[in-house]
């Protein structure tokens, strides 16, 4: 039974880096890599690519910052640095374990301020929820503006929602329904028959006031403006590498938000960092939009690796400076 457990954890690790990988290989098999070595050693202005960089701290910062802030309302009062540094941590483990970031940050308030485990956790998903209203809102203003462009790209990448809807029939919308209604009176009674229910629910109230805390901000303004400046700050991240190539370099506002809300929207594909995926979809915009098969490879490759790079090293960072933190002693959960 642990030996089958072991495996499917292994699985569970192993499969998005051979999904990723799967996709880089197929979309750099027939790369010159010497010619894009050019382009990174000689060609590429290093002084627009670091400046991007900051941006790339700000935006996780500000994501500490603002964690601060949703969790004040439940009576939890980290550090605001453990804030910062539970994020950058949390990046820098979901490179290696995709999504586990957010089990991650929790776990470094808990260790080092005492906070509630699921009421931190419950405050991570409030965030996701504002966050992902916050891109859907962007992104439907974005596709209204450019509805030619995305059209292409549904075409160029064969999504079609129609043909895929088109797939259910009747009987088997109604099957899919009333399987989800059998398997949520299942898990309902097989809930209630346990002897651990108190201890479910105190569980699940103290995840429930963590999402419910956004009601409770004090300066919601304030709240606003963080958020506002987190995304921006990823846009500017993005945004700014364009500078780096003389080939994107004359690419305006327009071209740069689409392909990052794209980008944003492809990193949903469980990769580390939105690896394969993301080289895709922003590859395929740019191409969209007239620049050459050659140069978008390039600059998603290098923009990409380059970034990434940025969120270890930010995360040993905050290792370092929390190994010099002496642990709380925890609270229950």
């Amino acid at each position: 039974m642990n030996s089958n457990k072991t495996v499917k954890k292994a699985i569970n690790i192993a499969l998005p880096f051979v999904l990723g990988g799967g996709i880089l290989w197929w979309m750099y098999r027939d790369t010159d890599f010497k010619a894009m070595e050019q382009t990174l050693l000689h060609e590429m202005d290093w002084g627009w690519m670091l400046f991007s960089l900051v941006f790339g701290v700000t935006a996780q910062m500000f994501r500490g910052i603002r964690w601060k802030q949703t969790l004040e309302p439940l009576g939890e009062h980290p550090r605001m640095m453990d804030c910062i540094h539970a994020v950058f941590l949390s990046y820098a483990s979901s490179l290696v374990i995709p999504r586990s970031g957010e089990l991650s940050r929790c776990g470094v308030l808990a260790r080092y301020d005492g906070t509630s485990f699921l009421k931190s956790l419950g405050t991570v998903v409030t965030e996701r929820v504002i966050d992902s209203l916050l891109i859907l809102f962007i992104t439907l203003v974005v596709i209204l503006s450019q509805v030619t462009i995305f059209s292409s790209f549904f075409d160029q990448t064969g999504t079609n929602l129609g043909d895929i809807l088109r797939g259910f029939t009747t009987t088997g919308y109604i099957v899919t329904a009333i399987c989800l209604v059998i398997t949520v009176a299942f898990l309902w009674l097989l809930m209630r028959r346990f002897t651990f229910m108190a201890k479910l629910k105190d569980m699940a109230n103290k995840l429930k006031d963590g999402i419910l805390s956004l009601s409770g901000v004090k300066h919601k303004g304030l709240f606003g403006f963080y958020t506002l400046a987190i995304w921006v700050s990823y846009f500017l991240h993005y945004w700014i590498t364009f500078q780096c190539f003389d080939f994107t370099a004359h690419l305006g506002f327009t071209v740069a938000i689409v392909s990052f809300i794209v980008g944003s929207i492809s990193v949903i594909v469980p990769t580390p960092n939105g690896a394969g995926p993301w080289h895709f979809a922003v590859k395929t915009i740019l191409i969209l939009y007239g620049l050459a098969d050659t140069d978008a490879v390039t600059f998603v490759l290098i923009v990409h690796t380059i970034q990434t790079a940025l969120v270890p090293l930010l995360g040993i960072f905050s290792l370092v400076a929390l190994s010099f933190r002496t642990p709380h002693t925890q609270k229950t959960l």
